[in-house]
């Protein structure tokens, strides 16, 4: 027997996101830029100044504390304290933003990776603007600064970073792939199905995705932000930077090696978030060491 996962739905609105709740004025400010009309031009700059404004990272899950994807809790961490998170809070915060900035918009769920291997545990949004559909995926380890167009073939290549967009067929369904350029090819990013998102769908992916013991978000630390002029990622044990047309740079790093890149990457923590990520990141090397 299939017993039906739902939440409690608000007959004061016929939006099921309740979109009302964000403080539109607060974000804008925390991202540093004014409201614009809808138009592209304020799109792309939206896009990457969130990208920018909020590292992707996984701590909350890591520390066993993270409040949910609704969006008072989003904004309370992103907006109010200046925190980062995964996909489902970057895409439910973005979305609601465009809704009340009066874009037309839609979340869409993806696998990352292997599509037959992996669930549907990526949220990205889809902006319909003056008849055309774009990409924004602001909740990507390596993310787009920019939206790219929805088409078959599309490419981008923003500051050094580029992608490409796929179109491919499953049965009836159309499902979109997003790859990036690497040194020796493209890599395939995510690739996401057009079937409609509710709530509750973001509500039970991120259950999984901060709850299951062998999701990748509990094995390890994974931190990523852009700076003016990189990329750089940390993990528990390694750090990778990345600058477009160069080399990548990736080595190993100690806990108070990355501690320190979280503060150089501005991540916001509390004496005592500090404190248990520590000790986390330590159980997280023992754990290591011992299965090599």
């Amino acid at each position: 027997m299939t017993v039906p996962i739902s939440i409690t739905p608000d007959h004061s609105t016929t939006d099921p996101w309740r979109v009302d709740r964000l403080d539109l004025p607060a974000y804008l400010g925390r991202i540093g830029i004014a409201a614009r009309s809808p138009s592209r031009a304020a799109l792309d700059e939206l896009h990457e100044a969130h990208v920018r404004a909020f590292t992707f990272d996984n701590i909350d899950v890591l520390l066993d504390q993270h409040p949910g994807v609704d969006l008072d809790a989003v904004q309370a961490k992103f907006v109010g304290r200046g925190r980062g998170g995964y996909c489902f809070e970057h895409s439910t915060l973005f979305a609601a933003v465009l809704q009340r900035l009066g874009y037309t918009v839609e979340r869409r769920l993806g696998r990352v990776g292997d599509p037959p291997t992996t669930a549907r545990t990526h949220c990205v949004v889809v902006v319909t603007l003056d008849g055309e559909r774009l990409l924004a995926d602001p909740g990507f380890g390596l993310s787009l600064l920019r939206p790219i167009p929805l088409v078959d073939g599309a490419q981008d290549d923003h500051g050094g970073w580029a992608y490409r967009v796929r179109g491919v067929r499953l049965g009836e369904l159309r499902a979109w792939e997003l790859h990036r350029q690497r040194t020796d090819g493209w890599e395939l990013m995510h690739r996401h199905d057009e079937l409609p998102v509710q709530p509750a769908d973001l509500i039970v992916g991120h259950h999984y995705t901060s709850t299951h013991p062998l999701v990748h978000f509990r094995q390890g630390l994974m931190v990523t932000r852009y700076l003016p002029d990189r990329h750089t990622a940390v993990t528990d044990s390694t750090v990778t930077v990345r600058r477009p047309g160069q080399p990548t740079e990736h080595r190993e790093i100690t806990t108070d090696e990355a501690m320190a890149l979280l503060r150089e990457l501005a991540v916001p923590l509390t004496i005592d978030e500090e404190k248990r990520l520590i000790e986390k990141l330590d159980e997280i090397r023992a754990v290591n060491a011992v299965r090599s």
